[in-house]
């Protein structure tokens, strides 16, 4: 008897240790071409409703309003059920987004993606009655400028599927947004074309929600698109590929799915997501609910050793069991300011001061200069002056750091930025998309993403 209850404490224990699994499932709603692909959508809703399963439609401006001109308000409200992102004004149009963002610095750039993308915005709140839950990006035309465009629309999550940044295949707060992006073997799908591979599907999602469910938990990201179910090519590749523009008046139907084919499609996504439903510890969710499940960005109090000790040893977020710390918010901490979400500098700067020590009362007026800078401006200086020099800002949070309770002159340190590791550095491979423009490779984003890593940590599920 004995034997028997303690057999049982410990399968509970497993059980209550056990990390929570959460499914998003989203379709970019993008196909304002084919009619077709109203229907899909109108289907796909229905068939999840049924279900008892809610997802999130990434709906494109222009395809809000081509249903709302096309008096598909039975699409509108069937959406209406699930949850509302948004997935760019006109989509596959030049420019797209890596286009036009490319030569621009953030806040410029975060002003233009407002200007260009906001009206969709707009147009998503007049017709389905709610903001947006979250934004991703068309294709893998991404840039970091769009975190503070997104914040600034009341926009929370950056939903989608790219390689640019990323941590550990998990969601992570990046410029103020909670991405789930950069999720790795944690996106998936079951291949539409044939029922027979859906054993396999199903193991792979088993294998993913077993890892998760050993550690704390954490998002699956399945994705789809309505029109892949009554089209076997993208509306978008027969009339945008490459850069090029083609009038309305000239657009391309893509080629259709048979009847037949169209059906199957239907039929392999209820069966799994029917079949994952039943997996323990997994639960479906929307993008909307994705932020109730993650503390707030805004980080507990610390230490200023912690801080000192972790950006001594190399400059990056410190991750602990009472919390998660971004570079910016340790760099906060250290000149004793409250951390909160701040922009990353706008460009890299390398040191000029020609010592190899500072005095203290330069090195202390550099300091109110730089807390100064950070409470006026709500972002990390790129520019940080010690009289008439400058100091890297990495350097200055690597002297910052190892000068905590020093007295006397000021050592000068060589900080090194582990966080840019997190960041990719192929920039062909990871805005590979047949819309742009062939050879397009943006170093340019990527750089950026560099200096707004700053703001970069995993987020902590509660």
């Amino acid at each position: 008897m004995l034997r028997t209850i303690l057999l049982f404490l410990v399968a509970c224990g497993a059980i209550i240790a056990a990390g929570p699994v959460y499914v998003v499932l989203w379709f970019d709603t993008e196909d304002y071409v084919l009619p077709a692909s109203d229907d899909a959508a109108l289907r796909i809703a229905k068939d999840l409703t049924r279900l008892g399963v809610r997802a999130t439609f990434k709906v494109v401006g222009e395809k809000a309003r081509v249903l709302e001109s096309r008096g598909r308000f039975d699409v509108i409200r069937a959406l209406s059920r699930h949850d509302i992102g948004y997935h760019a004004e006109r989509h596959s149009m030049p420019p797209t987004q890596a286009l036009y963002l490319r030569e621009l610095g953030y806040r410029e750039g975060a002003a233009e993606f407002e200007r260009r993308e906001g009206q969709g915005v707009k147009d998503i709140r007049r017709i389905f009655g709610v903001t947006p839950s979250c934004y991703g990006q068309p294709g893998s035309s991404w840039g970091p400028q769009s975190n503070l465009a997104l914040r600034r629309m009341g926009i929370p999550v950056y939903l989608d599927s790219g390689d640019q940044v990323g941590i550990r295949e998990r969601p992570v707060w990046f410029g103020g947004i909670l991405n789930a992006y950069d999720l790795g073997h944690f996106v998936m799908r079951a291949p539409l074309d044939d029922e027979g591979k859906l054993e396999e599907a199903f193991r792979q999602f088993d294998a993913a929600a077993a890892e998760l469910r050993s550690a704390p938990g954490g998002v699956i990201s399945i994705y789809y698109h309505p029109t892949e179910f009554v089209t076997t090519e993208f509306w978008d590749a027969v009339n945008f590929s490459h850069g090029k523009y083609t009038d309305k008046s000239q657009w391309v139907m893509p080629r259709r799915r048979t009847p037949e084919a169209a059906e199957r499609a239907y039929r392999i996504l209820s069966r799994y997501v029917d079949r994952l439903k039943e997996v323990p510890d997994v639960r479906f969710i929307t993008a909307r609910e994705l932020p109730q499940l993650y503390q707030s960005p805004t980080p507990p109090a610390l230490d200023k050793a912690v801080a000192a000790a972790h950006l001594s040893r190399g400059i990056t977020f410190l991750e602990t069991d009472s919390g998660v710390w971004s570079a910016s918010d340790l760099l906060q901490v250290l000149l004793s300011l409250e951390p909160q979400t701040v922009e990353g500098p706008e460009a890299k700067k390398v040191s000029t001061w020609p010592g190899g020590a500072i005095p203290r009362a330069a090195f202390e007026r550099t300091k109110a200069d730089v807390a100064g800078y950070i409470r006026y401006h709500r972002a990390l200086p790129s520019s940080v002056w010690v009289d008439s020099w400058q100091l890297s800002l990495a350097d200055f949070a690597a002297t910052l750091a190892g000068d905590e309770g020093r007295t006397g002159d000021v050592t000068v340190r060589s900080g090194s930025l582990n966080f840019e590791k997190y960041v990719s550095k192929d920039a062909a491979k990871s805005f590979d998309w047949p819309i742009h423009p062939v050879g397009f490779a943006p170093v340019e984003l990527l750089e950026m993403a560099r200096l707004q890593a700053w703001t970069l940590k995993p987020a902590k599920l509660r």
